[in-house]
């Protein structure tokens, strides 16, 4: 049984998706938690439906500054998770540059600040969600791909710089989360179907499957520079 009781754990991207279940089961594991994001509204709202307890702090990881003065705030954190990002996903031809470069400052370039400012305690450990474009390229989402691939190889690298802080890293395939809301209601359904029907799984992932992991290699003492690859047998399918 996983107990984070007497331990602060901070999740940036905590108001929606992976971010939110990750939140959400680390406080059911006595963990005191903070979430993070760029919207307050959406903290505000995030946090009242998690329960009493959950802090709240505004944090754009885009900014330099901003996340170098949250970091030199309070104390140590055993935990720090990052699953949020603002990414627009489409073909290297049809996205517009601004687009593609937006993309990389918000996952990649904005888990590295946190990388560079975060405070956490000896043992303690750094989390992100990659995802599995980085081995299982597909047309239309080659610069995802490249992002998650630089994520996994950041995250073993900083496992060796960063020591004795532990640095891991979850990369899923499909999840239910708000990232494909620009979607038709049929139109998400019928891709959904399609993982069921393709994934051995037999279904996308739900945020709270890939919360269970990135809070698993968190607790779990021995893990660092690991990469899990969750993607309900995507890869070999």
């Amino acid at each position: 049984m996983i107990d984070f009781e007497n331990q602060k754990i901070l999740v940036i991207g905590g108001s929606s998706g992976i971010g939110f279940a990750t939140a959400q089961l680390a406080a059911e594991l006595g963990a005191a938690v903070t979430i993070a994001s760029r919207s307050e509204a959406k903290l505000r709202d995030a946090a009242e439906r998690i329960g009493p307890g959950i802090a709240y702090r505004v944090l754009d990881l885009t900014s330099d500054d901003q996340v170098k003065a949250f970091f030199e705030q309070g104390d140590a954190w055993d935990h720090v998770v990052v699953t949020g990002s603002d990414v627009k996903m489409a073909a290297v031809r049809q996205l517009p540059m601004e687009d593609a470069l937006g993309a990389m400052n918000s996952k990649f370039w904005g888990f590295y600040r946190v990388a560079r400012h975060a405070r956490i305690r000896d043992g303690g450990s750094l989390g992100v969600v990659a995802g599995y474009l980085a081995t299982r390229p597909v047309a239309g989402r080659a610069l995802m791909g490249a992002i998650n691939a630089a994520l996994e190889s950041l995250v073993q690298g900083l496992a060796l710089e960063l020591k004795p802080v532990r640095v891991n890293a979850v990369s899923p395939a499909v999840v239910k989360t708000e990232m494909w809301s620009s979607m038709t209601p049929e139109a998400r359904e019928a891709m959904y179907a399609k993982v069921a029907a393709t994934y051995p799984a037999g279904r996308a992932a739900e945020p709270r499957d890939i919360a269970k992991q990135l809070l698993l290699l968190a607790a779990t003492e021995y893990a660092t520079g690991t990469i899990v690859t969750l993607d309900g047998g995507a890869s070999i399918a």
